[in-house]
């Protein structure tokens, strides 16, 4: 078996960018991949601004501690300013324009404005004090935004701040799911003897939409080599990857296995991984009449057990995706934490525990770490990343990956 790195690095590898992109207004960007630089067309801010409610002043004009000045205008944010005439002051707002010749703000809480139309000025301010100066933030045809970024709230506001109302994006992944037991039930069914009911479905599709993929789901399909072999082609035709749950183990119902292999190749199978022993990667041959170009679809097959389908999408898919999609950093981040418990049994796969943050700082395990507890992602916050043969004991420095990175 393929320890966790080895198997991640194999199968980023194989995920080439798909290289196809489109043109979507920045209102609806939010989760896209950039495709090209997003170039500032102008400084931010674009002159010079204030900083405070106040009065913009020549310091020049300020004699002592206290100067009383006549105020010239009044300057609200959006509207432009006369220069400012000597031995005079300007009613200033947040974020309006500076007057020409101002050389610095002085807030509101320093000044006393009188009936007679003056100001009193108690305080001497330092050069272009509470001046925001022009191109201070952004300067005109820098890279704002580079290719390969993944746009979040904050990445559409730098984009909207420099005049971008387009973005050229990487297209969507178009990714095919199914599921294969014929003991699952969905929720509302009644639950036959031996039957449960398919989480999995539940958590794989809300992962991939938190993804921005477009998905095929084909549902639940029957535990028998025929079936899945048939799906297989047919989702091969329209996607771009395809990603199973279950059936990818060495038992004589868990069929998906031998089918990929007969539709196409498996590349990679088991993992020194705890949870997750059983993922594989591969590819599924795509027919002549595909609609999408390429030879082979990618295959990413996941455990039947929630959590270990979980904890391999977030370890292996979801890089994997990102990387398709142009993402070029997709490792996640590790934070050195406390651990609160001890952990005697050390297991010689490299184990993903299930933990939470405490009051104290530190980090606390779920009791029960058995992959079939999907209890246990609900509690967590995150995964506490254990080399194989190693015992966690209480007071150690653990490597944390939180949740709230990897589930977006």
């Amino acid at each position: 078996m393929l320890n966790t790195q080895e198997a991640l690095d194999a199968v980023l590898a194989a995920a080439r960018p798909l290289g196809q992109t489109e043109i979507v207004d920045t209102l609806a960007a939010n989760g896209r991949v950039l495709a090209a630089d997003v170039i500032a067309t102008l400084d931010v801010p674009p002159m010079d601004t204030s900083a405070m409610d106040g009065y913009a002043v020549r310091r020049a004009d300020l004699t002592g501690a206290e100067t009383t000045l006549p105020v010239s205008q009044r300057i609200p944010a959006g509207h432009a300013p006369e220069p400012l005439a000597a031995g005079t002051a300007a009613r200033i707002f947040t974020g309006a324009p500076v007057p020409a010749g101002a050389d610095a703000i002085v807030m509101q809480e320093q000044c006393e404005a009188r009936d007679d139309g003056t100001v009193v000025i108690r305080h001497t301010p330092a050069d272009s004090e509470f001046i925001n100066r022009q191109g201070a933030d952004i300067r005109r045809e820098s890279v704002v935004l580079a290719a390969g970024t993944r746009l979040r709230a904050q990445s559409l506001g730098l984009a909207a701040s420099v005049g971008i109302a387009k973005l050229q994006v990487a297209r969507r992944l178009r990714v095919a799911v199914f599921f294969t037991g014929d003991e699952l039930t969905m929720p509302g069914e009644t639950l036959r003897a031996g039957s449960i009911y398919n989480s999995n479905r539940f958590v794989l599709r809300s992962l991939l939409e938190n993804l921005g993929c477009e998905m095929t789901d084909y549902g639940i399909v029957p535990d028998n080599l025929a079936a899945t072999r048939a799906i297989l082609r047919d989702a091969a035709r329209g996607n771009d990857l395809i990603i199973t749950s279950g059936g990818v183990s060495v038992g004589e119902e868990d069929h998906v296995k031998p089918a990929v292999e007969a539709e196409g190749r498996l590349n990679l199978w088991q993992i020194a991984l705890k949870p997750g022993k059983p993922l594989a990667y591969g590819e599924v041959n795509r027919a002549a009449n595909s609609t999408v170009a390429g030879d082979a679809a990618h295959f990413i097959g996941l455990p039947g057990n929630p959590v270990s389908s979980f904890v391999t999408f977030l370890l292996f898919v979801r890089p994997f995706i990102l990387r398709l999609q142009g993402v070029q950093d997709v490792t996640p981040r590790r934070i050195a934490m406390r651990a609160d418990f001890t952990q005697t049994k050390a297991d010689r796969r490299n184990e993903f525990v299930r933990a939470r943050l405490n009051a104290n700082g530190g980090l606390e395990a779920f009791p029960n770490q058995s992959s079939a507890v999907l209890t246990s992602t609900v509690w967590g916050d995150g995964l506490i990343d254990n080399p194989p043969g190693h015992r966690i004991e209480a007071g150690q420095t653990v490597a944390f990956l939180p949740f709230s990175d990897l589930l977006y």
